[in-house]
């Protein structure tokens, strides 16, 4: 009960002990012969000796902190040692790559190990947990999280980070990176867009007529539940019978393989949540505001425009910001119908065992849907300011 009673901040503390327990179970990298074989792990203790300790004096710092109480000072340290922690642990990996690595022309590869993806995830969840108990607004905890992950683009820019494995991978497919990054933008966007101009109506529509709600709402949901490969799969027949009936159309890029129905499946998925929330929006419009509008003399078009729509968008929003995420993970499948996209450079990473290629693929993708996912929260936020 007494130490209980000393520990001020158990969330941090739990994260501390498994980090402890990844540095002493976990590799923080690998070495291998070349890119095909497996390496060998090396724990912390192998790679690290002489001034390198200083790269860890954030260990004992943060578990003092868990036992101070949890201020104003006390919560900022905690963020700030999370972020050194996790600055040094990268100079750390960094610094013994570029040892381990040798020449330029070596085919010795050095890869991440799962000691460095979990550490570095625990002391970025520490980071975060310090700044949600000191702030509620999303313009702080935006920035603070832009600054704790800073050292990811100095280190990368500045080159240290070269002779990881990794970056050996995007070195030799920049140019296909390049590509594939531009398709599964142009996938989210098209998606975005056709989701919009068809889930908004649907649900305005499904808002004003109950009898059409119900079979509308069984029809998306029949369409959620078929498994992303095999609606892929079905539409690859009717859309090749299209193309070979109107050749035309296949001039226009609709053939049973590609982007075609790819963005179509995609806006499949989409239309549930797109259209839950429209109505979902609508509805939690408060009637004594309808009835203002009506007193006033605006007609039912003028209060969907002027009222409902503009009160229901942050709920609006909200769908939009599950389909954009939902959708730049379900992109990476679209690559085994010739979609493109990052899926590419994952299905050809598992193909090869090759996992750095795996995670040259994966690692933009889980980027991309945590910026969108941030962004539209941050968008969501500031309208609800606003009405404030």
């Amino acid at each position: 009960m007494g130490n209980s009673v000393l520990v001020k901040n158990r969330v941090v503390l739990t994260l501390w002990l498994l980090m402890m327990l990844a540095l002493w179970q976990m590799p923080l990298l690998t070495q291998a012969a070349n890119r095909l074989v497996s390496g060998t792990g090396m724990p912390l203790r192998d790679i690290i000796h002489g001034f390198a300790w200083i790269l860890i004096l954030p260990f004992p710092v943060l578990l003092i902190l868990c036992f101070c109480p949890q201020n104003r000072l006390a919560l900022w340290l905690i963020y700030l040692v999370s972020g050194a922690l996790f600055a040094g642990l990268l100079l750390l990996i960094a610094w013994q790559a570029h040892l381990l690595a040798g020449d330029e022309d070596s085919l010795v590869r050095v890869s991440l190990g799962g000691g460095f993806w979990f550490i570095g995830a625990l002391s970025l969840l520490s980071g975060a947990d310090a700044v949600s108990r000191l702030t509620q607004s999303s313009g702080i905890r935006i920035l603070a999280a832009l600054l704790i992950l800073a050292p990811i683009p100095i280190l990368l820019l500045s080159g240290a980070l070269d002779t990881l494995s990794l970056m050996k991978e995007y070195a030799n497919r920049d140019d296909v990176f390049n590509q594939a990054l531009g398709q599964h933008l142009t996938l989210l966007f098209s998606t975005l867009a056709a989701a919009v101009l068809i889930g908004v109506p649907l649900g305005i529509v499904a808002a004003r007529c109950e009898k059409l709600r119900k079979p509308m709402f069984s029809v998306l949901n029949i369409i959620q539940t078929i498994p992303s490969i095999a609606l892929f799969g079905l539409l690859i027949a009717p859309l090749a019978g299209l193309a070979q009936a109107w050749p035309w159309l296949g001039t226009l890029g609709i053939s049973g393989i590609g982007v075609a129905p790819a963005l179509i499946a995609l806006v499949l998925y989409a239309l549930l949540p797109l259209v839950r929330s429209v109505v979902a929006g609508i509805e939690q419009v408060p009637q004594p505001v309808i009835e203002a509008a009506r007193g006033v003399g605006m007609t039912q078009s003028q209060i969907l425009r002027k009222v409902e729509l503009p009160l229901a968008l942050p709920v609006v929003l909200g769908g939009v910001r599950i389909v954009a995420v939902q959708t730049v993970g379900m992109a990476v499948i679209a690559a085994l119908i010739g979609a493109g996209g990052f899926g590419a450079i994952v299905f050809q990473g598992l193909l090869s065992s090759a996992l750095d290629l795996v995670l040259l693929g994966v690692i933009p993708v889980v980027v991309m849907a945590v910026t969108v996912d941030t962004l539209f929260k941050f968008l969501v936020s500031r309208i609800e300011a606003t009405r404030q």
